[in-house]
Parts: C-alpha cells; structure tokens; sequence
C-alpha cells in the first residue's frame, strides 16, 4: 500500500488533486442597491463590446441614474437644509487615476464633470464654486437649481419638524420619481442616507469604479461624505481588485472604508469577506452606535469574482455578468432585524 502512496503524492503535485475553481466570466458589472439594476444594464451597452473600458461603462452607468427624478443621486435629489441639491461624485480607473468633485450645484452629470477633473487637470479633486466654474467651462450645462416635485414636497415637509436624522436604507426606496421624508425611520422600517456605487471588470480584465450621490437629505449646508473620497467612498487597484461604499459616509470615511476593503482582499479574503471584515471594524469603533445607522460596501476582484455585505439587514446589489440576466442579491448583513428590536 506504502508502494502506491508515494505515485499518487507525485501525481497529485503535478496535476493538482483540489477542486477546480470555475473559470472566470467577463466582463462583470456591479451596483449598489436595487436601483442598480438598470444601472448596469446601461453600463452593459459599453460592456458587452469587444473593445468596451470599464472606465466608459461606469461613467454611463452613474449618468443613466443622475438623469432619473430619485432621492439619492443627480439634481432631483432632496436637498440640504437650506433647500439647495449639492452632488458629490468620483470615478477612478485601471491605472489608479482618479477625480472627483463635492459640494457642486447646478450640473446635472457630477460623474462626468469628475472624469474631466481627472482627464484635463493635475488635480484629484474640485469643490463648490471652483468646481461648478470648471464644469461650465468644460460645456457643462447650468441648470435652474429649482427643485424636483418630489423634493420641494419632501423639503417642505421636513420644515415642519426640521428633523436631522439618517433613515437607514433609504436608497432601497430611491426608484424614479420616489421622494423620501427623513424623520428618524420610514414607514416600512428602513432607514436616511444616499448614493449609487458600481464598479466593473471588461474584456480587457482592467477595473474602473464610479459613486456619484446627492448625500444625506437635508444635510447641513456644506457636508460632504465619504462618497467623493478616494479610498473611502471609492477605491481601485488593478492588481487586486475594487470596493465602493454606500451608507452613512462618516463612518465610512473614518476607516478609509472602500481602500480597508481592497486591502483585504489583497490579504487572500474573498470580496464577500473583505466588505465583511471592513464593516466589522465600523462597528468595532463603537458598537452601539453602530445599530443606529446602515454602512454596506460591494466589491470586485481581478478573478471577476465579487459580493457585498452590509452592517444593518435589507442592503442589496445588483450584478451583471456574461451572457446571464441582471440579477439583484439580497447580502448578508451583521445584525439581523432581531438583533435591532
């Protein structure tokens, strides 16, 4: 028996005796909540080309959701406090450029402004005035600035009250049209906060991400979240991997969230357990306090392989892949809806 052992050892090592892994689909493209859906579907007309970048695929993506009347993202928005919509956005590609803008009011695509931050300017980064000057200059359009319907009425009733409280999972409710009032829950539950993340892997295997948002409804003037942070909001490294971050960005921002998630990823986790471990350590800051508001990463390798996980229950993505149908999953969470009553 000893005689066959040592064949079968040598055997083993040259052919591998563990199981095979399935081979990798591309391209892959991936959105937060269940908005994302057609989210992807319009980064998809990019995607499924030949000769498709990850890069276009994602600023098509943001834009078809910054064109929509929703809560969370582009000019329809709610606004802050002082009744004006200001929009934060970044995008970043395979070759680590990166560019964002934050505070920017009036400009209907802040995705594509952020591009052009990258593209025409030695900068990362534009604000408020400079960044709005910098879209009109670069044709960008100057909208009214009026609000949307749902947003004047969602404004005028939060003026009532004049309540600040993040609603955890708000962006599950943000479909075209749908305007949120933010007292401290919704009626089904859920709780206040913005943004649409995606990120996507091409034909070429080369990753690119984009999050664009119009924050946190009636926000203090001139707040500005994780979202337009590289490394918080948004992170890619082309050798291992990409994360975007959605939920209430303070927290996020404090653990350099989306750049923790990569970094554990590199470490050998899976996409699933690194946006795991990344929420775990939110939480670990002060646990308590991690029950009262709602932090969710997703996130993508290089294998084309991905997940996303989430501190509160009810956060869902929505992923494309191959020749297979939109699909929107459900991730898993921390707490559960017992652990909250």
């Amino acid at each position: 028996m000893q005689k066959l052992i040592l064949p079968l050892a040598i055997a083993c090592l040259a052919f591998s005796c563990s199981p095979k892994k399935e081979a990798a689909i591309f391209p892959v493209v991936i959105a937060t909540w269940d908005s994302g859906k057609p989210v992807c579907e319009a980064s998809w007309e990019v995607l499924s080309q030949t000769d498709g970048r990850a890069l276009d695929a994602v600023e098509k993506g943001a834009n078809s959701i910054e064109n929509t009347i929703n809560c969370c993202v582009g000019l329809g928005g709610n606004p802050d406090r002082d009744g004006h919509v200001t929009l934060d956005a970044s995008i970043m590609d395979e070759q680590m450029n990166c560019g964002s803008v934050a505070f920017l009011e009036r400009i209907k695509n802040p995705i594509s402004v952020a591009r052009a931050v990258m593209e025409k300017t030695p900068h990362v980064m534009l604000v408020g005035e400079g960044a709005q000057q910098f879209a009109v200059e670069n044709g960008f359009t100057l909208e009214s600035g009026e609000l949307s319907e749902g947003a004047k009425k969602s404004y005028e009733k939060w003026l009532e009250k004049s309540e600040y409280k993040p609603v955890i999972n708000i962006e599950q409710s943000q479909g075209a049209g749908q305007h949120v009032d933010v007292p401290k829950k919704l009626e089904n539950g859920d709780y206040n906060h913005d943004t649409m993340g995606l990120l996507a892997l091409d034909n070429g295997q080369n990753l690119s991400g984009a999050c664009t948002t119009s924050g946190m409804g009636f926000k203090m003037r001139g707040r500005v979240g994780d979202s337009p942070i590289i490394g918080s909001g948004l992170f890619v490294d082309n050798e291992v991997g990409a994360a975007v971050a959605t939920g209430q960005g303070e927290e996020v921002i404090r653990v350099a969230g989306t750049h923790l998630v990569v970094e554990f990823m590199r470490q050998g986790n899976s996409p699933e357990d690194a946006c795991r471990l990344a929420c775990e350590r939110i939480i670990n800051v002060n646990p308590e306090k991690a029950k009262t508001f709602q932090v969710a990463f997703i996130a993508l390798n290089k294998a084309g392989e991905y997940g996303g996980y989430a501190i509160q229950p009810n956060f869902s993505y929505a992923i494309k892949k191959g020749e297979q149908d939109t699909e929107v999953i459900k991730a898993k969470s921390h707490y559960s809806k017992e652990d909250l009553k």
